[in-house]
């Protein structure tokens, strides 16, 4: 690593950070951030980005190491000793108050409490304009757009002087369009001098945005490279440590089937809220069927519904036995009673652990959720679970220390391979699975991808619910596009694009199109 300097607007010096007397995180990082440039962070999940950019950040404290800010050696015990250093981190999951205005929510927490509301309205709206961000002081948080609180997030550290932005995920839920505008915004505040660090899994994205690639692997700083000089398949392979194909082989459906027929769906909440509206498709057997959406936009509830754990407000939903091709009526049935109905429908849900798995179970207990009502008598065998569960750890790569270890302990990207795993081997003849290679690093995405495309082949109906518009339109056979509950557009996935998605992502139309 260079000699300090105070041209540098950070500086990590051998920085280590361990958990317990057995998991390092972090392993003698050197790392460095120019003035006024965008450093992309990339690694694979387990690789010690979050933790080190938590201790950035003042959330964790190094066990070993050091720490330069602007050439001045730095000791950060909190996020408040961070945001004194100018340091802002703009976290994935938004901290805000709902029932506040945007102004309300940026001011909340300063600590003298010594400001006026019109004031720090005016000051909102001057570094809104500085930058390019469109953001209304006074609009309450409950009525915006995600993006809307993306930018109440940002602005928030800017307000409080931040030089140095740290931004995890920040394109996970943006259409194309606000990716678009969120870039445009980054550059306004490079020019401005500020310093940025964006964590993403979006390789395009990170040459498109940043000057240079940092990357990490099992926490150790592996290289930082310029980004005009590199690419994708290169930085995957400093990542994962080997080749990885960033291809995704979609082949044609042969003779597919309905298997699943929605039609005129509605959902309306407790409070009285429409959350879906004549919702109608049909996902047919040997293809992927894509779900697109702002978060929100009702994809998980829709699942949730097939799925029978949520009974809808009207509408009709038919399941077409694969055998006698007689039509199975699911409309406010149970779980249970799908299952006891003989549908074979398999659900990954978006919250793993709840929904989807229990955290204090270990692996094998939570294979015989799956298969415990199979027996006739009070005693259960567990040797099936068993070898089910060895057999997912070692087909799906999962890191853990046996198949009877919580859980709870597993990272999340091995708790997914679980999860999926658990889902695929029950041989569903429909496949529902919402944002299943969230926070998944590249390497275990594209083991999820393979996974899906194995079961389309294998002639099953699935349903995929996504974000990343380029995976969706790599993945899927039909993208049907969700937009404040409505269907406004079912596409074909071989020939969209992702700019018309993004528009249907954003504005449904008068006519919500063909629903086949």
């Amino acid at each position: 690593m260079s000699n300090i300097d105070k041209n540098y607007a950070l500086q990590l010096e051998h920085v280590t950070k361990t958990f317990g007397s057995k998991v390092i995180a972090n392993k003698d990082v050197d790392l460095d951030l120019y003035s006024g440039e965008v450093l992309a962070i990339l690694g694979e999940n387990g690789s010690g980005k979050t933790t080190l950019m938590n201790m950035i950040s003042g959330i964790y404290h190094p066990d070993a190491g050091d720490i330069y800010v602007k050439g001045n050696h730095v000791t950060i015990n909190s996020p408040k000793d961070a945001f004194a250093l100018g340091i802002g981190m703009v976290h994935q999951h938004f901290k805000l108050v709902d029932v506040f205005t945007a102004t309300e929510n940026i001011v909340l927490g300063i600590e003298d409490g010594k400001f006026n509301l019109k004031t720090a309205a005016a000051k909102v709206a001057e570094i809104s304009s500085r930058y390019g961000f469109d953001l209304d002081p006074y609009k309450k948080i409950y009525t915006m757009s995600v993006s809307e609180k993306q930018t109440v997030e940002i602005v928030k550290v800017l307000y409080r002087g931040a030089d140095i932005l740290i931004l995890d995920e920040p394109t996970a839920v943006l259409t194309p369009q606000e990716t678009e505008k969120l870039f445009n915004v980054i550059r306004r505040m490079r020019e401005d001098g500020k310093s940025i660090m964006i964590i993403t899994h979006k390789l395009h994205e990170v040459m498109a945005i940043s000057d240079r690639v940092a990357v990490l692997r099992k926490g150790e700083h592996i290289a930082t490279v310029n980004t005009s000089e590199t690419n994708e398949t290169e930085l995957t392979d400093m990542m994962v440590g080997k080749r990885v194909s960033l291809n995704i082989e979609r082949t044609a459906a042969e003779n597919p089937q309905d298997r699943l027929t929605v039609k005129n769906l509605d959902l309306v909440s407790h409070e009285g809220v429409k959350i879906l509206s004549g919702i109608s498709f049909t996902a047919r057997s040997g293809e992927i069927l894509g779900v697109a959406g702002v978060a929100g936009s009702g994809q998980r509830e829709l699942l949730e519904i097939i799925a029978g754990l949520q009974s809808p407000t009207g509408g009709e939903i038919t399941y077409v036995d694969p055998e006698s091709g007689a039509d199975v009526d699911l409309r406010s049935k149970t779980p249970l009673q799908i299952r006891d109905l003989g549908v074979r429908l398999s659900f990954v849900p978006e919250d793993r652990l709840g929904m989807g798995l229990v955290g204090n179970m270990d692996i094998i207990d939570n294979m015989m959720l799956r298969s415990y009502r199979k027996g006739h008598t009070a005693f259960v065998d567990r040797q099936p679970p068993k070898e089910l569960a060895e057999n997912i750890i070692k087909s799906l790569e999962v890191v853990t220390p046996s198949a009877k270890t919580q859980v709870r302990k597993l990272s999340g990207g091995n708790v997914q391979k679980v999860l999926v795993g658990r889902e695929i081997a029950s041989s569903p003849t429909v496949l529902m699975a919402a944002y299943p290679v969230r926070g998944l690093d590249i390497n275990s995405s594209y083991m999820i991808y393979n996974l899906l495309n194995a079961q389309k082949n294998n002639g099953v109906a699935v349903i995929f619910v996504g974000e990343d518009l380029d995976v969706l339109l790599e993945l899927c056979d039909r993208i049907m596009v969700i937009c404040g509950g409505r269907i406004s557009g079912i596409v074909d996935g071989r020939t969209a694009k992702k700019e018309e998605i993004g528009l249907l992502m954003t504005k449904a139309k008068e006519d919500h199109g063909d629903a086949e």
